[in-house]
């Protein structure tokens, strides 16, 4: 039964190897999950974390990233996810909602949810899309306000605060680069930085940080797209793929359906699907077998049956 219907591993040992892998010197790889099958796939193939996008949750919702999905909405598909596997997952947390005590009580309802750390961001509430331009940020003060109510709400030291600032593409680099120095003094753990250009600039901000980063992969972005081994070489601790499995899990069921509608089946697509086969043996249909036998199989005398 262990592992089967939910994770084996305790919400306080996930956030226990996330905080150990941020400071192993092995880049921690969270590609994320648009839900929680996919996640299972992630453990499988040997991924160090799990990653839940704001953007893809309220694009899940057929919304745009702007700050319209609710605390609600964004930890119920976080627990979803972190129920079934036994990586950590670290989850996107916008502006914590609201004011700082929003954010306080955030954290609390991420670790409820199973959920090893959480990113606040420095942008004025409703945000949008780290990627687009015509973001605006709230006065360092104020994040520093927000960091520090997230930190004194958490109940697991282990829990991991992250301090997103947006602050590249509106006050330029080194003025990114003092926020996050505050946030670290507000309580931070860990730094993630939107909308780096390039390598250069990941280097830059790797010498002017001392705590862990995490680098955002993200697809037709500001950034760069670089390699696992080259972040890891510049002394980035975590990286993030946060949209990828959802654009291509929708290029996918938007050209099978445009071919389902041209020519009225779906029978030249077989071989661009996941095997029934495939899909039960990634959901352990054989091992819930099992289980149902071991449980169900007894019988009560006379009764006829």
């Amino acid at each position: 039964m262990t592992g089967l219907i939910a994770a084996a591993t305790s919400a306080a040992d996930k956030r226990k190897a996330f905080r150990a892998g941020l400071g192993s010197g092995t880049l921690q790889r969270l590609p994320g999950a648009f839900n929680p099958l996919v996640a299972k796939l992630i453990q499988e193939i040997g991924f160090e974390g799990v990653y839940v996008s704001g953007a893809v949750v309220s694009a899940d919702l057929a919304l745009p990233d702007i700050g319209l999905t609710t605390l609600t909405e964004v930890a119920g598909r976080g627990q979803q996810i972190a129920r079934v596997t036994d990586l950590p997952v670290l989850i996107d947390a916008d502006t914590g909602f609201g004011e700082p005590m929003s954010a306080a009580r955030t954290v609390t309802v991420l670790e409820d949810a199973g959920i090893a750390g959480c990113h606040l961001e420095d942008q004025v509430n409703p945000k949008r899309c780290g990627h687009l331009d015509g973001k605006a940020v709230v006065p360092a003060d104020e994040m520093v306000r927000r960091i520090r109510a997230a930190a004194s709400a958490r109940r697991d030291p282990n829990f991991v605060i992250c301090a997103r600032t947006d602050a590249r593409g509106i006050e330029g680099l080194d003025a990114a680069i003092d926020r996050a120095k505050a946030y670290v003094d507000a309580g931070a753990d860990l730094v993630f930085t939107e909308a780096l250009a390039d390598e250069s600039e990941f280097e830059k901000f790797r010498a002017g940080i001392a705590v862990p980063l995490l680098a955002n992969m993200t697809e037709f972005g500001k950034s760069d797209l670089i390699s696992a081994t080259t972040l890891q070489d510049i002394g980035y601790n975590a990286v993030i793929y946060p949209v990828t499995t959802l654009r291509l899990a929708m290029y996918a069921a938007e050209a099978g359906l445009r071919q389902i509608a041209e020519e009225g089946t779906q029978a030249g697509l077989l071989d661009r699907m996941q095997h029934r086969s495939r899909l039960y043996e990634l959901l352990d249909y054989e091992r819930y077998n099992e289980f149902d036998s071991g449980i169900f199989n007894f019988r009560i005398e006379g009764s006829g049956s």
